[in-house]
């Protein structure tokens, strides 16, 4: 529902987006427009607490309707990027560490607020749910530059935002129509249970909980996936070692004129263990046409032959794109909603019988081609390696930061078979 949710929003959004980029605004002009309207929500909750009363909730209705329009321009800066190619790494940590910042001065006012009308007990909730917001993006943060994913979880930012400035605008709508100091009362409780601030204070309280228990959710994941990825990487380890071992051996026994040419092939060797090396292989099946991978982490996305019930390639649907997901055990999984429409999935476009072309939702430069081989009758996908057409077997993709929406894509490499001479392919681009 998130996911369906947010392409709503985008739907709606899009065209505003691409008239920012008409007047010349940039990522980081519209991040630094959130972030400065972040700090108008502290300065409302200060002067609440200054000037107002403990009955007077209006402060608080309207810092609610600053947070929701400051929050609108976090998903802006990404889709002014995106739709603008104006995406860049230094652009995606600016934006990460203004959203932090825009998050501590939010919890900063609130606090202040909640302090200056004695909600004691409440601002203490406040400090906890903005200790547990800060962890939650850390945690995910913190994961991602060890190479895994952390996605998971209730209350990420938009959640957070979401959950303050609307319950912030129902407690100032309601505090207008019964009262601030409105109280209910429970029979033989001699304090009040609840009050009209508490429209505001139990979302508070809520997510101080929910974003601490996300947070070490999310560790707990995280240790799951490190402990494999250290497992597969001293397994790799122990099974490279003793080919360098020998070639050093030859290295030393060999002749001077051969010493140089042995030095090389080590080096050719120790230049060959990247990522792409120490990543499991799926087993292969009768319908498996090709596999992606990159550098986040060893999950491993899928694609093969889709078939209907009565055996028959589907031809309005040919390719049926999944994950492996290693880090989890190597259970099979479905491709996400947004990961489907926005990066993974693949469309098609039939161009004759058994002929197919195809591309990546996310990249449409490279064509590939699904067709009956002429040596076999199978169905195979192609692609130009090399300025030769093979039959492709995988991509990886090498990424060095930046975002879900615009990655910092350092090469794509794509191998295959020449199908006549059994000859590897391999060819390495910027895409």
């Amino acid at each position: 529902m998130r996911i369906r949710l947010q392409k709503a929003i985008y739907v709606v959004i899009d065209p505003f987006v691409k008239g920012l980029i008409k007047i010349g605004l940039t990522p980081n002009m519209v991040t630094m427009i959130g972030f400065v309207l972040n700090i108008g929500v502290a300065i409302i909750f200060v002067e609440g607490g200054e000037r107002g009363n403990r009955g007077d909730l209006s402060y608080v209705g309207w810092a609610g309707a600053l947070i929701l329009f400051a929050g609108l321009f976090d998903m802006l800066d990404g889709q002014v990027a995106r739709l603008g190619n104006m995406s860049s790494s230094f652009g995606a940590l600016f934006d990460s560490v203004l959203d932090r910042y825009s998050e501590l001065i939010m919890f900063l006012g609130i606090c202040y607020y909640l302090i200056a009308h004695h909600y004691f007990l409440s601002s203490l909730f406040a400090f906890i749910a903005m200790i547990g917001s800060m962890m939650v993006s850390y945690t995910r943060a913190r994961a991602e530059g060890l190479g895994i994913e952390c996605k998971d979880g209730l209350m990420q930012r938009p959640e957070r935002v979401v959950t303050i400035g609307v319950s912030a605008i129902a407690c100032g709508i309601v505090g207008e129509s019964i009262g601030g100091d409105w109280k209910w009362y429970v029979s033989g409780i001699r304090f009040h249970v609840l009050e009209t601030m508490s429209i505001f204070t139990l979302p508070l309280t809520l997510m101080a909980v929910l974003t601490n228990v996300t947070a070490i959710n999310r560790l707990r994941g995280s240790k799951k996936a490190l402990d494999l990825k250290d497992e597969q990487m001293k397994q790799s380890k122990s099974g490279i070692l003793p080919s360098v071992f020998i070639g050093l051996l030859i290295s030393l026994t060999a002749v001077p004129a051969m010493a140089q040419k042995e030095l090389s092939a080590l080096q050719i060797a120790k230049s060959t263990i990247e990522p792409q090396d120490t990543f499991p292989v799926p087993k292969t099946n009768s319908k498996q046409l090709f596999y992606l991978q990159r550098t986040a982490n060893t999950n491993t996305i899928v694609c093969e032959l889709n078939y209907d019930k009565n055996g028959l390639l589907n031809v309005s649907d040919p390719v049926h794109v999944y994950w492996i997901r290693y880090t989890e055990g190597g259970v099979k999984k479905e491709l996400s909603y947004i990961q489907r429409v926005f990066a993974y999935g693949i469309k098609s476009q039939m161009l004759e019988k058994d002929s197919y072309k195809l591309h990546f939702v996310s990249y449409k430069k490279k064509p590939l081609y699904l067709m009956r081989s002429q040596r076999d009758n199978q169905y195979k996908v192609y692609a130009t390696i090399n300025n030769q057409q093979a039959v492709l077997s995988r991509i990886f993709i090498k990424v060095d930061g930046g975002t879900f929406w615009s990655p910092n894509v350092v090469y794509m490499e794509m191998k295959g078979v020449d199908e006549y001479t059994g000859k590897e392919l391999m060819q390495r681009f910027k895409p």
